[in-house]
């Protein structure tokens, strides 16, 4: 922990020229030396100030479910990770490697509903699905918060609760993309993994210190993570006692502690995030693995390993646990918010 502390202090004044050069940045565009283009669409970003884990994928998942079947809805995201370049529309053939694996991941999920493309600059994206898709009015921005060349009608700040930007220090110190000012922008701010039974005191106390950043009048908004039911890859059902865990996610510790806490886990196998799998990678998982074990994934995991766990015949050993996001108690104030902010799209449920 002191080594820790040590390196912490050492890499600080870095994360001040790092925090000082995306400030400048930040002013350039508040004060429009560079430009910032509205598309055609209604623009919602959802993005964050920490780098991975902050759960954008449940948001834009809960997001796309509250409003596709009110209004055509389009996802545009970078493609974190695909080994593509430019505009890129999601089809049946798509493959992760061409778009990435959360894009693929809504595909699988919304399609035909929700249109999904990936592209790294976001306004050109979404000039390409004007032209491709002129009835979507909606247009959801999958990690947009520092992407500021294009313009968007609600910026939306995830900030997790485990790991609060208001504790943290820009790279390399830290794991923020820019300085926690940034939050400043946003038109509301969502805490993200909380515990599902939060007291109001210790609600304010999170509230508090994200408001010594946000604009004052930006609600906050509390949610936190469900686990869903085990799928198979095979698409069977599935009864599981043993499993050896399988993750490349930003944050594996809450999936692991899912799992001890259902399950006996046998191995716990961490790759990085966004790790692009290999049929050699699926032969360890499955090599010594025992009949009555199952190898157990993340949903995100799962959309690619799936072609190649079939390849190899293996579909039938291993399973899935999708999440969502769930607003508890939020969840009637922030549709009431939402819809508000989007009153001449979506009428709200009554």
């Amino acid at each position: 922990m002191k080594e820790h502390n040590w390196i912490k202090i050492a890499l600080t004044p870095f994360s001040w020229v790092y925090g000082l050069i995306t400030s400048l940045r930040n002013l350039g565009y508040d004060f429009q030396l560079f430009a910032s283009k509205k598309p055609s669409q209604f623009v919602i970003s959802i993005g964050n100030l920490t780098v991975g884990g902050t759960g954008k994928t449940p948001v834009t998942e809960y997001l796309t479910s509250l409003f596709s079947s009110k209004t055509p809805t389009a996802i545009l995201s970078r493609g974190y990770g695909r080994k593509t370049n430019g505009f890129v529309l999601a089809t049946a053939t798509s493959t992760p490697a061409e778009i990435g694996d959360e894009p693929m991941q809504y595909f699988l999920k919304f399609n035909p509903d929700v249109l999904v493309a990936v592209c790294e600059n976001r306004f050109h994206g979404a000039e390409h699905i004007a032209l491709a898709a002129p009835e979507k009015q909606l247009l959801l921005l999958d990690d947009a918060f520092q992407h500021r060349a294009i313009a968007r009608d609600i910026n939306l700040l995830l900030n997790d609760f485990q790991r609060p930007f208001y504790q943290d220090l820009p790279f390399p110190a830290g794991r923020l993309r820019e300085t926690r000012t940034g939050a400043g922008r946003a038109d509301a701010i969502i805490v993200t993994k909380a515990p599902a039974r939060l007291s109001e005191t210790d609600k304010e106390k999170v509230i508090q210190n994200i408001q010594k950043y946000s604009k004052r009048e930006a609600p906050v908004f509390f949610s936190f993570i469900e686990y869903g039911a085990v799928k198979s890859y095979a698409e069977g059902p599935v009864s599981l006692k043993k499993v050896k865990m399988a993750a490349g996610i930003a944050n594996p510790l809450p999936f692991a502690a899912h799992l001890r806490a259902r399950f006996d886990v046998t191995e716990e196998v961490v790759f990085r995030d966004h790790h692009n799998y290999t049929p050699a990678d699926v032969e360890e998982l499955i090599k010594n693995l025992k009949n009555d074990t199952f190898v157990v994934t993340t949903e995100k995991d799962m959309v690619k390993l799936k072609p190649l766990v079939e390849a190899l015949g293996a579909a039938g050993k291993f399973a899935y646990i999708p999440v969502k996001v769930s607003f508890g108690n939020d969840t009637e104030r922030f549709h009431k918010w939402i819809f508000k902010q989007t009153g001449h799209l979506f009428q709200a449920e009554r």
